[in-house]
């Protein structure tokens, strides 16, 4: 900062690096100001001499003489990514990205709702046992808990879109491919290639996030679960028209669909201006910004765009282990692995307890036909209680964005895992199917949003640097809760629904304590540098 000059209003430096044009007939600036600026402190300034504002707060295409109100100093004329999105503020830009990554959060939602419902198909249509089914669920979940730093890694050093426009493509091939599977083995090997491409779909939450203003931010997360709730009652429904008729080939085949259209649509979606910025592509970011000025009718913020903070060690694993992180990532990594193993969990005993859990298994007895003697297929009304179950998801996502915003992150993440403990322990104590109905949609409420909670802390709490391999650590942990989830929600339950109930609950009450021992709230905090 360079001395105050005569006659500047008291608190007013001068700003270096101006690049304002002046208007005509001004004859002396202050950093980029004319002499008038005392203004800013009350005084007059001369016709012959307008005030040209600071550039940090100069906006292009703007007339040379301003409105107080619209004045504002950037220090040193610089800005930083975050600076502009917030002042950039909500608008078409963040419309249409909101759709383009919501239609991806809709294709994992179907791929992930399909597993509820295509274990009980296989055991009719091929025989297969209990364990088999449960491993039909393991082997995506591994396929994902294997790839989910690698897309990580991937994001950080070549960019979120290149990595999401691979992750559609081989999305849709293996969903496809799955449908014609000749044989089990095959199926597990297509399924567990869907895993791998589904631990991809985080870092639509990374890019979206970093598009945000930070007021918007929590709520937009969390509504973008919408689209995952809009997923999964769209494949019961899917379901329901298809798999009694059809087959569960023809069900696997259409909920390919929307992963086509995200393929397609994936080269119109922008990269992230702050993986940009660190990774010293400036000009590619400021084009992505001036697209954002563009749709939102907002105009540009001029000036030098500038890192947010040291960029360190991008898509480093070990750095998540450091001293200053260490904590933050071992509680988050539990977690989220108790928050998959408890959603996946409620999922899976839902299909289980509406379709028939006094059923005797008796694996490898045939009918002539070709049909198990124990199978009995999901009925309409199954279908139905099903989608009743998975609609308490807007619900659960409303009241989260309520939630968080009043009491904060770690706090609503806790008091969602007990409320969750509370519902699956009462499973128990009832078998009147309206009772249950209104028990499984009550948690599925809760943990649906602390699902979405937990999307909204952990893009906040790392940095720009580690941000995606960040998530895609506690993606990949969260796939090791919903590996272990079948054989308690499929096998365990079957043999006592006490035992597996009282898994879930003990688990829930466990993170449920690792919420409040995180050390960061980021409530009202911008994503950090």
């Amino acid at each position: 900062m360079k001395p105050r000059r005569v006659g500047m209003a008291r608190g007013y430096e001068e700003m270096d690096g101006a690049n304002v044009p002046r208007p005509p007939g001004s004859t002396a600036t202050v950093g980029g100001a004319a002499n008038g600026a005392d203004s800013l402190s009350g005084g007059a300034s001369s016709p012959q001499s307008p005030v040209s504002p600071p550039v940090g707060s100069m906006l292009a295409g703007a007339a040379p003489e301003f409105e107080l109100a619209s004045v504002s100093v950037v220090p040193d004329d610089t800005y930083t990514v975050t600076q502009a999105v917030n002042a950039l503020g909500f608008g078409w830009f963040q419309v249409k990205l909101s759709l383009c990554v919501g239609l991806c959060w809709m294709a994992d939602s179907m791929e992930m709702t399909i597993l509820s419902v295509l274990g009980p198909a296989l055991h009719c249509d091929w025989g297969i046992s209990r364990y088999q089914q449960a491993l039909v669920t393991t082997v995506v979940f591994l396929g994902m808990m294997l790839s989910s730093t690698f897309w990580g890694h991937l994001s950080d050093r070549y960019g979120r879109k290149p990595a999401l426009t691979l992750c559609g493509v081989l999305l849709f091939l293996y969903g496809l491919l799955s449908s014609v599977a000749p044989s089990f083995g095959w199926l597990l090997l297509l399924r567990g290639l869907v895993g791998f491409a589904i631990g991809c779909v985080p870092q639509s939450v990374t890019l979206y996030a970093e598009f945000l203003p930070t007021k918007q931010r929590a709520k937009c997360v969390v509504l973008l679960d919408c689209f995952w709730a809009l997923g999964a009652c769209f494949e019961v429904a899917l379901a329901l028209a298809v798999t009694p008729t059809l087959g569960w080939r023809w069900l696997l085949g259409l909920s390919a669909a929307p992963l086509f259209i995200f393929a397609i649509i994936t080269p119109w979606l922008p990269e992230s201006a702050r993986y940009h910025v660190t990774s010293g592509q400036n000009d590619k970011a400021l084009n992505t910004l001036e697209q954002i000025a563009k749709d939102n009718r907002r105009p540009m913020l001029l000036g030098r765009l500038v890192v947010e903070g040291p960029s360190g060690s991008r898509g480093s694993l070990k750095a998540l282990l450091g001293s200053s992180l260490r904590r933050t990532t071992l509680l988050l990594w539990f977690i989220w692995m108790s928050c998959a193993f408890c959603y996946y969990g409620l999922v899976l005993m839902s299909t289980e307890l509406f379709g028939g859990k006094n059923k005797t298994i008796v694996d490898g007895a045939m009918r002539d036909d070709g049909i198990t003697i124990d199978c009995q297929p999901l009925a309409t009304t199954d279908y139905m209680d099903l989608l009743w179950t998975t609609l308490a998801e807007f619900p659960g996502i409303f009241a989260t964005i309520y939630v968080i915003e009043k009491f904060g992150r770690k706090k609503t993440m806790a008091l969602q895992f007990l409320f969750y403990a509370g519902c699956v322990l009462m499973i128990t104590v009832t078998e009147v199917r309206v009772f249950l109905t209104i028990i499984l949609f009550m948690a599925r409420g809760v943990i649906a949003g602390l699902f979405q909670a937990a999307y909204v802390y952990t893009p906040e709490v790392y940095p720009t640097a580690l941000r995606s391999v960040g998530v895609g650590g506690c993606s990949a942990l969260a796939r090791l809760g919903a590996m272990a989830t079948p054989y308690i929600a499929q096998v365990l339950f079957q043999s006592s629904i006490w035992s597996a109930v009282t898994v879930y609950g003990i688990f829930a009450a466990c993170a449920s304590v690792a919420c409040m021992l995180l050390p960061y709230e980021t409530r009202g905090a911008d994503l950090a540098h």
